[in-house]
This record gives structure tokens, C-alpha cells and sequence, in this order.
């Protein structure tokens, strides 16, 4: 039997930017899929229901995969590609697989001869780093930092020396909740002249970004970033 494709189907970044930055032909791709793997049922039923599934959402089945999903799981969720039905995977926001449990489900895609598609979207990651001005030729994604303020500083200070002894720009995102309390252990822990980047609610009317020295930073008020998907890069003065 011939195994479906998995579809990997970016999400918008802010809401009522569908049309802005979803395009057309990924659009056309959801509306004729009937199997996903999603994030959160709420959210997805949300956007597959603007994307060509309006009052058919009780024909599309729905499969969650989070942090909490075992790899016995995963077996279990990966099944209707097997049978030669093709499948989306959806990410709560931008792209799936990237900083994401979906790439556990790529992975085992991969393994078992499936073909895997990826689609066109917004990546909070690589807009952030466009409209830096830090180096877009050296960049390290270095993901979510730790919980625990000290161990996130220990972090901070080892990306900003390998920023500063590569010229590498080190990108890295947080929970929108703890934003603020990264951006102040930032401040408190980098050099004045280390230069930081902060790209927050990328692709919505009320985006923010900026890239200042950390002494320039602080001396200038709060960023709009309490409870705010934001993006945050490091490197040092050309």
C-alpha cells in the first residue's frame, strides 16, 4: 500500500493575519485534508474552521501531540499516513517541528519512509532575524532558555561569548509569560556594548522590534513584551 504524505502546515503568528500571511496554495492544501495532528484541539479547530473546514470540522479527525505524548503514542498517531491517508501537522503558532514536539512525529515519518512536505509560512524566527541588522550569515537557534534564573543567566553568558567569539547572532525565544523576566536577567547579565535584538507579536499591526546596546536598553523604558510571543537576538558590535 502506498502511505500518505505528511503535510507540514504553518500557522499565523497574530490573529487576523491569515490572509496576510498564509498563502493561497498552503491554504488549498488544509481545505483538502481530513486527518491532523495538532498542538491544541481548541486553537486548531479554530484555524482549520477559517481554512476551508467551516461547518465540516465533525468530517476531519484530530490527533493531539504535545510535550506530554509518549513514543508508543506516536506509533498510534502516525497510523492513518500508513494507511495511505495524507495528514497535517500543526503548530500552535508559525511553523511546525521548530521548537515544537511535532518534530518527533517528522522524525518517525522520516523512519518510516513517509513522505514529508513542508509547507510555506511566517517563521517568527527568521523575520526577527531579517529585521535585526544583526549577522544573518552565522546564526545559532539556541531555543527556550531555562526556567530558573540562574541557570537561564549561566545560558545568557555562554551565548553572548559565542556571539562575541564567532560574530555569531544567537536567537532564542521564551515562554510569553516569563518575556519580561528574561529581558531584565539580559540587561543585568550582558556587556553594555553586546547588542540585543527584541522582535515581539511579529506579522500583527502592533509589532515591536528593536535592536540597541544593552546600555542603550537600559536606559530606555519597558518593550511591549508582558505575556507577548517574542523573539530575542544576541551578538556582538560589528
Amino acid at each position: 500500500m502506498k502511505f500518505g504524505t505528511l503535510y507540514l502546515i504553518p500557522t499565523p503568528l497574530a490573529e487576523g493575519t491569515l490572509n496576510d500571511t498564509i498563502p493561497s496554495g498552503t491554504l488549498e492544501v488544509v481545505s483538502a485534508l481530513h486527518f491532523f495532528v495538532v498542538e491544541e484541539l481548541r486553537t486548531s479547530r479554530r484555524f482549520l474552521s477559517t481554512t476551508g473546514h467551516k461547518g465540516n470540522l465533525d468530517k476531519i479527525s484530530l490527533f493531539v501531540l504535545n510535550e506530554h505524548t509518549s513514543p508508543k503514542e506516536l506509533n498510534i498517531l502516525i497510523q492513518p499516513l500508513l494507511e495511505g491517508n495524507d495528514m497535517g501537522l500543526l503548530s500552535e503558532a508559525g511553523l511546525p517541528a521548530v521548537a515544537d514536539p511535532g518534530a518527533n512525529l517528522v522524525a518517525l515519518a522520516h523512519l518510516k519512509g513517509i513522505k514529508v512536505t513542508p509547507l510555506t509560512g511566517p517563521s517568527s524566527l527568521m523575520l526577527a532575524l531579517m529585521a535585526s541588522g544583526l549577522n544573518g550569515e552565522s546564526f545559532a537557534f539556541v531555543g527556550y532558555l531555562p526556567i530558573h534564573s540562574q541557570e537561564r543567566k549561566r545560558k545568557i553568558r555562554e551565548f553572548e561569548k559565542r556571539a562575541i567569539q564567532n560574530h555569531q547572532t544567537q536567537l532564542f525565544i521564551e515562554t510569553p509569560y516569563r518575556s519580561l523576566a528574561l529581558f531584565g536577567d539580559l540587561l543585568e547579565v550582558c556587556a553594555p556594548q553586546t547588542l540585543l535584538c527584541i522582535a515581539a507579536n511579529l506579522t500583527a499591526p502592533s509589532a515591536f522590534i528593536a535592536t540597541k546596546s544593552v546600555a542603550q536598553w537600559r536606559l530606555t523604558p519597558l518593550p511591549p513584551i508582558h505575556k507577548t510571543p517574542t523573539v530575542f537576538g544576541l551578538n556582538s558590535p560589528k
